[in-house]
């Protein structure tokens, strides 16, 4: 539904001057460093028609703005489909090569900086940040026109020229910073996995209490075994491709684990104190995120197999006969590399294949490739 505000910034975002059309946006004034900027609301259909990319084909040098990675387009552009009612966008920033006038309400205060901001269309602009953003929007719109009608966020610059625009991307994401892994999953609530780990984080007598909920790495003195999201990935391994209803799968989580901690007694030596976890984590590699993993692939493997579904309990049994320590030169190159865990790829699919040989489990075509690669001394 259009609500009022976007309703006036959709009518008045064209309007006609004596020279010609130009983009009306209701804006606030600021100033950083000197400059004036404002920020506006625009209507998302406008988004794709404004708003340009600067040409791939150019040098990194010639650019303003890192090339397109479309690979992260469908799921930004499914993450506003799929969730109409609560997505959440930050602004775009972009440059304008062009005149902008600002037409504020009044003289001072408030009104002062409340006015028309006035863009000729012949203008051109250029998003500083937020490309990814722009392109899933257009994306977006073309499954979900209604989507056109709400509005983004953006804050418009003067292009002043190149070097500016590019210092302007590289101080905007300067000091960007990614957060951890962990505390993604702990705050994400819609995604079913990530429900499923914190609840078992928070209520199972395995992992209550020996789960970092926020960090993705634990220091040498931290009390906690696990963090939050290699328990997350050692789920979404188990859980891969099997048609469960979410009770199932929390149900299915708590019995896997359960009895990985029956075939990794350490793990229970550590909540009975005879271990302390500084320890575990130094001499055993199965408290790491890779062991998890692993875990999780070999227990969805015989979970898949319709053969062994029904008896994968006893299936991985012979488990404890593995020896986890970092002592076992087993590791060197599977799971360790130069003395430290590796979480790669290719190491997960080497530790999965040490696991399956130890339960009499084939390996897959592609598991087969990794492993003769790693045989040969090529891994």
């Amino acid at each position: 539904m259009q609500t009022e505000a976007a309703s006036k910034a959709a009518g008045r975002a064209v309007s006609r001057t004596s020279n010609g059309f130009e983009y009306t946006f209701p804006a606030i004034r600021g100033v950083q460093a000197g400059r004036e900027f404002y920020a506006s609301m625009c209507p998302l259909r406008l988004i794709p028609k404004i708003f340009l990319f600067d040409e791939d084909d150019l040098s990194a040098e010639l650019r303003a703005q890192r090339v397109l990675n479309k690979g992260r387009l469908p799921a930004l552009a499914r993450y506003i489909l799929d969730n109409p009612e609560d997505y959440v966008f930050s602004a775009l920033t972009a440059s304008v090569d062009g005149d902008m006038v600002f037409e504020c309400e009044g003289a001072e205060g408030a009104a002062h900086r409340t006015g028309q901001l006035r863009i000729p269309m012949d203008a051109r602009f250029l998003i500083n940040d937020g490309q990814h953003r722009r392109a899933a929007i257009e994306m977006a719109l073309k499954e979900s026109p209604d989507l056109g009608d709400e509005t983004i966020a953006v804050v418009f610059f003067h292009d002043t020229g190149l070097a500016r625009s590019q210092q302007m991307f590289a101080d905007l994401n300067r000091h960007a910073v990614r957060p951890a892994r962990s505390i993604g999953v702990l705050y994400d609530h819609r995604d079913v996995n990530a429900q499923i780990t914190r609840s078992l984080a928070e209520r199972s007598a395995i992992f209550k209490g020996f789960v970092e909920m926020e960090k993705s790495t634990l220091s040498a003195r931290s009390r906690k075994l696990f963090t939050l999201s290699a328990l997350y990935f050692g789920n979404q391994s188990l859980l891969q491709g099997l048609d469960l209803k979410q009770e199932e799968a929390a149900g299915l989580t708590q019995e896997f684990w359960g009895a990985m901690d029956t075939a990794l007694p350490e793990w229970a030596m550590v909540r009975d104190k005879h271990l302390s976890a500084q320890e575990m984590r130094r001499d055993f590699i199965h408290s790491h995120g890779i062991a998890l993993h692993a875990l999780g692939r070999i227990g969805n493997s015989l979970l898949r197999d319709s053969s062994k579904a029904s008896s994968w309990k006893k299936r991985v049994v012979p488990l404890k006969q593995v020896d986890w320590s970092r002592a076992n030169a087993d590791w060197e190159g599977r799971a360790i590399v130069g003395g430290r865990v590796s979480k790669s790829h290719q190491n997960v699919t080497l530790t999965v294949n040490y696991l399956r040989k130890h339960l009499g489990l084939e390996l897959s075509p592609e598991e087969q490739r990794v492993e003769d690669a790693y045989l040969r001394g090529e891994a």
